[in-house]
């Protein structure tokens, strides 16, 4: 990319050689490599996900049946608490030593991770070791994944355009679709060549056994892109300064870690729902088979693709808290008809109502991982959006199927996946509208503004104000000096 961005003399204002000119040929290739290994990730992740029933009938066999799905679950959502610490070490290092390098180490890590969950013997061949070792891989998994998708989100933001880091961004939901899709088709594939006998006795390995070579491709794409103009232009001028301490990130900057964290509450809850639960909720809570419940979340999911990318699009144009917003009410109106929907038994009726809710989704996947990264300055941005971002997933969104299936099982109900959903979302519409600005089309918080050609730069100086908006925040006293990046420690000394 052609960078510009440098630092400033005291009482200079905003000029030409401050803006930088993205090479849109090489952010084009930064949001597919990054995507592509993203789409890696979560294929790897998904895996289980769509073998949780066989998992628990493999790892659990002296289990209750009707508590299986539960203790299946629960070893699901023990990776989550590894996510915050895998968060805070990989996103502390990102924050000193490039987005880049962690990204291409915490794919590795998800591979071997994987690849061992297929080689663990049954609880019939080993006994209990046999859930103790499953635990500890899914640790593993749930400690790189902690550095792996708040980085994903910070490589993007940093290397688009301001003007199409909405679209730009939302690739990498599309990368999160594909991935869950292919591990969604992959085990409705073997299921239905193998047969649910065969699964259970050993096919169940073979897709763990396929997410390692597939790691391995994501690595080397990620390892191939260039480090992002913002955080190379923020060591050009910091070379001397010590980074940002963990207990600077939680003094200076608490606020927008409590709205990341009410944010992806509602995010990770709604995605955790329908792309980790449904399957089983479709299977064991309403009857409808293995086979059908993965197949109809699958056509869900590719369905949801170009729906993403249309979001993300039109965020750019009319501003991501008007679609989140929508999507927020939106949610709260048709979750209870789309659980009715999906209850009634007729497998066309069952497919819209997860159809409304995945287009919901799609306006999240579409619109925030953009909107995420601009809540926290260059200098902190991968550490303080891994650390928020991962405590939230892991309290919220990662328990989701296993709270959601304990409160069907403790009150028999089966709409409480509505309910839980349209709690979240009146939590989330409250945060949204009155705690998250607007930033589409605006540069990054404490970076200068991003421009797709050198024909827009005019534009752009016309209203320096406009264009280094961030600044206001350091007049108010919202963030502290010692983590400022260089051009607001400039800002203070114009004042």
């Amino acid at each position: 990319m052609r960078r510009h961005i440098v630092g400033h003399k005291k009482n200079e204002k905003l000029k030409r050689e401050d803006i930088t000119i993205v090479d849109t040929k090489i952010a084009k290739q930064s949001m597919m490599g990054t995507s592509l290994g993203n789409a890696m990730e979560w294929f790897d992740f998904g895996i289980y996900s769509y073998l949780a029933v066989t998992m628990g009938q493999v790892f659990f066999p002296e289990i209750d049946p009707s508590f299986r799905l539960i203790y299946a679950f629960a070893t699901f959502a023990v990776a989550f608490i590894a996510r915050p610490i895998g968060g805070l070490f990989f996103g502390m290092m990102g924050d000193r030593l490039g987005r880049k390098k962690v990204l291409a180490i915490t794919l590795i890590m998800m591979a071997i991770a994987t690849l061992s969950i297929g080689l663990i013997p049954s609880y019939d061949a080993i006994g209990i070791a046999a859930p103790i070792l499953l635990l500890i891989a899914r640790l593993v998994q749930g400690f790189s994944t902690g550095g792996e998708y708040a980085g994903a989100m910070t490589f993007i933001a940093e290397s688009t355009s301001d003007k199409k880091r909405g679209f730009m961004a939302s690739g990498l939901e599309v990368g999160t679709l594909v991935g869950f899709s292919a591990g969604a088709g992959l085990v409705t594939l073997f299921t239905f060549l193998l047969g649910d006998k065969t699964m259970l006795e050993w096919g169940w390995r073979i897709p763990f056994f396929i997410a390692a070579p597939l790691g391995l491709i994501g690595f080397y794409f990620r390892n191939r892109l260039e480090e992002t103009p913002a955080f190379e232009a923020m060591m050009k001028v910091e070379e001397e300064r010590s980074p940002a301490s963990l207990k600077e990130i939680l003094i200076h900057h608490w606020k927008p870690l409590l709205i990341c964290i009410g944010i992806v509450l509602f995010y990770n809850t709604m995605s955790y729902m329908v792309l980790t639960y449904m399957p089983s909720y479709l299977s064991d809570e309403l009857g409808y088979g293995e086979k059908k419940g993965l197949f109809l979340v699958l056509i869900v999911m590719i369905a949801m693709i170009p729906f993403v990318l249309a979001m993300g699009y039109w965020s750019d144009r009319i501003g991501r808290n008007r679609i989140v917003k929508g999507a927020l009410i939106g949610t709260i109106i048709l979750s209870i008809p789309a659980l009715m929907m999906i209850g009634n038994g007729n497998s066309y009726t069952a497919f819209l109502g997860l159809f409304i809710i995945g287009i919901l989704l799609s306006a999240f996947q579409g619109v925030l991982p953009a909107t995420l990264p601009s809540l926290f300055f260059t200098k902190v941005r991968y550490g303080s959006l891994a650390i928020t971002y991962n405590v939230s997933t892991s309290i919220f969104g990662g328990t989701t199927p296993l709270v959601v299936a304990w409160l069907v099982s403790v009150t028999k109900n089966k709409m409480v996946p509505a309910y839980y959903l349209m709690a979240v979302c009146v939590i989330g519409l409250i945060i949204v509208a009155f705690f998250v600005k607007e930033t589409a089309g605006r540069s990054l918080r404490g970076s200068a503004p991003a421009v797709d050609n050198a024909s827009e730069i005019e534009q752009v100086l016309k209203n320096p104000d406009e264009a280094l908006w961030w600044e206001e925040e350091v007049k108010h006293g919202n963030i502290n000096h010692s983590v400022m990046d260089s051009r607001q420690e400039n800002a203070e000394n114009v004042r």
